[in-house]
């Protein structure tokens, strides 16, 4: 896992179709090999479209469940953006505050490796010993 962000950036609506040019671009970034997907179930994610154009790729689609924000990766990452970006600053004017998040995309696994790599893992709090009471 290199931590690495890829990224297609429009100024509109997410849909299937940026979600398959998304696919295009990881397949074209990985070359060859297994390549799983992690998604969130948004209705332009999971359509007919998506699923074959994946399927064609060679990509497997690995859908998270419903309502589990703690398991998707995205949304630490965005913690990291956050932190990093909008915390205590200022921009003058919107192109500047794209082009803050933008660099910062694109620069955190180099910039900063160590924070990307506790945030971004696959190590989750699991509860072994746990037991139900009815009242």
């Amino acid at each position: 896992m290199t931590r690495e962000v890829l990224t297609i950036t429009n100024d509109r609506y997410i849909n299937s179709q940026s979600v398959c040019q998304l696919l295009l671009k990881i397949a074209d970034v990985v070359g060859h090999g297994a390549i799983t997907v992690v998604l969130d179930n948004a209705r332009y994610q999971k359509c007919k479209l998506v699923q074959h154009y994946a399927e064609i790729l060679g990509i497997e689609l690995l859908f998270l469940p419903a309502y589990s924000p703690n398991l998707n990766l995205i949304e630490r990452f965005w913690k990291f953006v956050k932190q990093d970006c909008l915390y205590s600053k200022y921009y003058k004017g919107f192109d500047e505050f794209k082009a803050a998040i933008s660099a910062c995309i694109k620069n955190a696994h180099h910039k900063n490796p160590e924070a990307l790599k506790s945030l971004l893992s696959w190590n989750f709090q699991l509860f072994s010993k746990t037991a139900i009471s009815t009242v």
